[in-house]
């Protein structure tokens, strides 16, 4: 019998894969290796964007090998998460990042991989020999209740027995328990994820009659209460049950401060949630703007020339702001998400 932990943002767990310890850390990157998938699971969060064969570090698309590797370094990442649309689609491909990806950052760099095809044991040694350390499967809901009559066992088995971690990860919803029973009788691990409403989803599973936990959340109502009856029914299973809130209150938040610490400017200023907040002067004729600064001696490694305009500390833009906008500079405080391109999250106007 395995007792069960509670985690935060009502995460819990009697188990945690090395995978899913990684992803705790917010040390995971995520590797999307095509949007293309045979597959039309009705829960399927995937953006329509995403849904093309398309190649994203991350958020960042993906032109060379170097665009992946710059991506692991600017978020001192620990190992990659590998998933689509249907990795194994593509599966040169996909065998050619894992091996590009040991190569560049050693056998220590933690891979795993979620397909939902049963892969035949050929595949699988392939994936074993360019890097992989785990899979998980997701066997399409319709075939759960006959898990043991597909190939899904074998392709497990096999997994495990080549030296793979393997465990199966499906959203909590009906008919899990089937996966449960399987999972107990095997050393792998279940995870389960709690359902949740996205903007290409939310019809078809209003259609599926689930609605909204709350008005707060995008969670799907009773998929949280689903999984802990699982993990209470079925004790000697290894289960990890991730939360909606869980994955963006922490696990995002965690992934985003990493890159902030790794990537921020000396005069970038790293908030609690993992954003950056700067200053900006804008509208700028950048050699009087220059020589200001330096009448204020300001630092020349607190601000930067970016085309016409300036970034510079949020704090000096502050007590320069009235004088800047005297010789017609726009003056803003910016937060955003420290990625390429990161979103902004708010503009202050000083």
């Amino acid at each position: 019998m395995k007792n069960i932990i509670s985690g935060d943002e009502d995460s819990f767990y009697n188990y945690i894969s090395e995978g899913c310890r990684i992803c705790q850390m917010g040390a995971k990157m995520v590797l999307f290796v095509t949007g293309v998938c045979g597959r039309n699971c009705y829960y399927c969060p995937l953006s329509e964007e995403r849904k093309e064969d398309t190649v994203y570090a991350n958020e960042t698309i993906v032109y060379s090998d170097k665009d992946i590797t710059n991506e692991v370094l600017q978020m001192n990442a620990l190992g990659t998460g590998i998933t689509g649309g249907e990795p194994l689609y593509k599966p040169e491909r996909t065998i050619y990042y894992i091996s590009l990806l040991k190569s560049e950052f050693g056998e220590s760099h933690h891979i795993h991989l979620y397909t939902s095809i049963a892969v035949d044991k050929d595949t699988l040694t392939r994936l074993k020999n360019a890097g992989l350390d785990e899979i998980r499967f997701h066997p399409p809901q319709e075939i759960w209740d006959t898990l043991d009559r597909s190939q899904f066992p074998d392709s497990f088995k096999n997994a495990m027995n080549i030296g793979l971690d393997a465990g199966i990860e499906i959203p909590a919803i009906e008919n899990a328990e089937y996966i449960a029973e399987f999972i107990q009788n095997t050393d792998g691990f279940l995870n389960l994820n709690e359902l949740e409403f996205t903007d290409t989803n939310s019809n078809e599973l209003k259609k599926q009659s689930y609605s909204l936990r709350n008005d707060t959340s995008n969670a799907a109502s009773n998929s949280r209460e689903l999984a802990k009856n699982l993990a209470e029914n079925y004790q000697n299973t290894s289960i990890h049950f991730c939360s909606s809130s869980y994955k963006d209150a922490v696990q995002f938040k965690r992934r985003l401060i990493r890159t902030a610490e790794k990537t921020a400017r000396p005069f970038d200023d790293i908030t609690e949630d993992g954003t950056v907040v700067y200053g900006l002067i804008e509208n700028t004729k950048l050699e009087n703007t220059i020589n200001m600064l330096k009448e204020f001696e300001v630092p020349e490694d607190m601000y930067e020339i970016n085309n016409t305009d300036i970034e510079i500390a949020w704090w000096i833009l502050e007590d320069t702001a009235d004088k800047l906008k005297n010789t017609g500079c726009n003056t803003t405080i910016i937060e955003r998400y420290p990625l390429k391109n990161g979103l902004i999250v708010e503009t202050i106007p000083v």
